[in-house]
């Protein structure tokens, strides 16, 4: 009884250490610091380490609701391989204004190595793997 214990007791402290990740809002100060300070950069300049997407949309735009649950899952089985950002369009004027953003939801798939693409339009699950795979080279 007394190894059940121990054993049990070393699953439940390994599966503390083991956090599924999941997206994260961020504002203008928080973007500047993860993804690109184009106040003082003027060139493009990932400030990330790991692959990323970042989603524009708002509360109120159904295609944005859609997609949502995706990107949830996706950072949750992608984990710690890929960050997934969330820009509130109206709270975050000034980002929407940076980065052009006229229709929602769009997104900045930015790869490691700093370049990145934009997309807009909502996307099935599918679509979204398949851009981490081919785009950002990142695999489950």
């Amino acid at each position: 009884m007394k190894k059940l214990s121990i054993i049990m007791g070393l699953i439940f402290a390994m599966s503390i250490g083991v956090q599924a990740q999941s997206t994260e809002h961020l504002n203008v100060k928080t973007f500047k610091e993860k993804v690109y300070n184009y106040e003082k950069n003027k060139e493009w300049k990932y400030e990330g380490d790991v692959p990323a997407i970042v989603d524009f949309y708002a509360d109120w735009c159904g295609p944005c609701r859609y997609v949502a649950p995706f990107l949830e899952e996706l950072a949750k089985e992608y984990g710690d391989k890929i960050k997934i950002y969330k820009v509130n369009t109206a709270h975050n004027k000034e980002l929407s204004r940076v980065f052009k953003i006229r229709g929602i939801p769009a997104f900045l798939f930015i790869r490691a190595d700093g370049k990145m693409k934009k997309r807009v339009g909502a996307m099935p699950k599918a679509e979204f793997e398949r851009e981490i795979n081919k785009y950002l080279k990142v695999k489950k």
